[in-house]
């Protein structure tokens, strides 16, 4: 498979309106003639549109220079990620390498047709002075069918219509900027869709979660569904990065978890309980095998940090490479173990019980309440929990108890930190000055956490550097500096607590 990086910019225009004259806009010196293409692409999808809806496509195209399947996946802002495939023998059904690309997306079920759109292409390339082609405008004249047997045997029907993209080649930002506007000063428009999948199938597309329209007389449920469906669509959002490693992605999904977890404590009340424990453990579960990378990998940069803000003359031996063997080799093992479990059936069934979590949640009769008097309640009880927790380790009998119940009273944090901005679209400044709180006491105490694993790391890389004939000097200065840290965190714990502790702050939740 081929990766590649794409940064486009789409325009409506009408036909009659020709492409300006683009020499002289930024670093643009040659404009070359246009080539003509006869594109045609078959899109695919599930039933219900899974793929449209995250904003990925999926199609077989042939003709041009590119003609095989492409996946395009979001990347952030007007990036996209695209992966190719050539088309071979796979003229009709997705390649599986491909399919396995957005299991987490499709859950499995299947791919099929649901849109054709024939083009004919004018293609001109923009070059710069030295012969560089920054850019590539491709003026498009499209015909697009939509199929019948999408979203649920919506109806088929067909349009035409004229689009130019703008694509960066060796360009840069400011350049699609500068051609951008030369484009807009002669009549072209942004384009409201972001593929011509999307504009093909319109209002089909199902739409995200959003938590406008909620205020303080809405039920307690529907601030719960909201909050539930944008938690699952951030998990499944962020599948196909995690697979592929790439930064921040194993991280943003095991958030996403978390807060599913505990949104589905937080809410108890309101759902009934036979339905949500056991999605509780599973999510526990998919939580564990996406912490083992994670952990390895704040570990790696952590102990990175640490050894390269040290002078030089007192590393002795091999000791970031000591660092980067012994974590690269944890974080690869972790990965590994983690593309088993997204690989592993108990996730796939976990995925389709989020949907009916989200399409049907099993309210009880307090989710029928108004918001203003259910949810500050329930905020309040996960608060409360951050106090017992502080108690408990308080009258810890030893250090090591302590540190433990520390642990608890981080993960207590945390839920209360989740409860209050699951809510702060309908309280506003009370809920997010409260999760501020929660989240600062929740950093105190993980700076904590870190440091005590970060130590038992550093003592066993100094034995293996002992083992190996290497100076373990310099393992041991850093666990010194690392338990300096800890009881700086530890003394910033009990200012961290009080504020999150207030009657000032927690006002709003009685």
């Amino acid at each position: 498979m081929g990766h590649y990086s794409e940064i486009e910019r789409k325009f409506d225009v009408d036909d009659d309106i020709p492409l300006p004259d683009l020499r002289g806009v930024d670093a643009v010196a040659t404009v070359t003639d246009p080539a003509e293409t006869a594109l045609e692409a078959t899109y695919f999808d599930t039933s219900d549109l899974r793929l449209a809806t995250h904003h990925v496509t999926l199609r077989r195209r042939t003709g041009g220079a590119d003609e095989g399947w492409h996946l395009k996946l979001p990347a952030g802002g007007e990036e996209r990620t695209e992966i190719r495939l050539p088309l071979d023998r796979a003229t009709r059904s997705v390649p599986k390498a491909l399919v396995k690309e957005i299991r987490g997306l499709t859950r499995g079920r299947e791919l099929i047709p649901v849109a054709i759109l024939r083009t004919i292409r004018l293609e001109r390339r923009l070059v710069d002075a030295e012969g560089n082609d920054l850019a590539i405008v491709a003026d498009d004249t499209v015909h697009a069918e939509r199929l019948g047997r999408s979203r649920n045997n919506g109806t088929a029907g067909s349009a035409g219509w004229r689009e130019v993209e703008v694509e960066l080649d060796n360009g840069d930002r400011p350049l699609l900027d500068a051609v951008s506007a030369a484009l807009e000063s002669v009549g072209f428009t942004r384009s409201a869709s972001g593929s011509k999948l999307q504009r093909t199938l319109g209002d089909l597309v199902p739409g995200k979660a959003v938590s406008h329209g909620l205020t303080r007389k809405s039920t307690a449920g529907e601030v719960a569904r909201v909050h539930l469906r944008q938690q699952v669509e951030e998990l499944v959002a962020r599948d196909r990065g995690a697979r592929a490693d790439t930064p921040d992605a194993v991280h943003k999904m095991r958030v996403a978890t978390r807060r599913l977890r505990s949104a589905l404590s937080t809410y108890r009340p309101l759902l009934d309980r036979t339905r949500t424990d056991p999605l509780r453990d599973e999510l526990r579960w998919l939580a564990d095998a996406l912490g083992e990378p994670r952990d390895a990998e704040v570990m790696w940069a952590r102990l990175r940090e640490l050894a390269e803000s040290q002078p030089g003359d007192l590393l002795l031996g091999p000791v970031l490479r000591r660092i980067d063997l012994d974590m690269g080799q944890r974080h690869r093992a972790a990965h590994g173990r983690l593309l088993e479990t997204l690989d592993d059936e108990r996730y796939r069934r976990l995925l389709v019980a989020l949907d009916e979590l989200v399409a049907e949640p099993p309210f009880t009769g307090v989710a029928q309440r108004r918001a203003h008097r259910a949810l500050p309640r329930l905020v309040a009880r996960a608060a409360a929990r951050v106090d017992r927790a502080a108690r408990a380790a308080r009258a810890a009998p030893t250090a090591e108890a302590r540190r433990q119940r520390l642990h608890e009273v981080r993960k207590a944090a945390k839920r209360a930190r989740y409860g209050a901005e699951s809510v702060a679209a309908v309280f506003g400044k009370p809920a997010t000055r409260l999760a501020k709180r929660m989240e600062h006491l929740q950093e105190v105490l993980g700076e904590h956490q870190d440091s005590v694993v970060s130590r038992t790391v550093l003592r066993a890389l100094g034995v293996t550097a002992h083992l190996a004939g290497e100076n373990g000097f310099s393992f041991g200065l850093l666990y010194g500096i690392e338990q300096c840290r800890g009881e700086a965190a530890q003394r910033a714990y009990q200012s961290a607590l009080r504020r999150a502790s207030t009657k000032r702050v927690r006002r709003w939740t009685r």
